[in-house]
């Protein structure tokens, strides 16, 4: 049986960085809805995306080119 090391470790990272999103999210943001309230946690979902929208936008750039060198690789 033979894996795939290089899958693996990529599988694990999305996983890593999808569990960090949402204790980010879950975790982050609840506490602050039980300690200021409700349009307090409403304004740090909209911080914390809007701190995220770089991350992701790099992401994306990153992967678009990735995605083009592997369609033009001849090998």
């Amino acid at each position: 049986m033979s894996r795939d090391l290089r899958q693996f470790a990529r599988q694990t990272n999305i996983r890593l960085i999808i569990g960090f999103i949402l204790l980010l999210f879950i975790i982050g943001d609840g506490l602050i809805y039980l300690f200021f309230g409700q349009q307090a946690a409403l304004m740090g979902v909209i911080c914390l995306m809007a701190g995220l929208s770089p991350v992701i936008l790099i992401f994306f750039a990153l992967w678009f080119i990735d995605w083009i060198v592997q369609k033009n690789d001849p090998g």
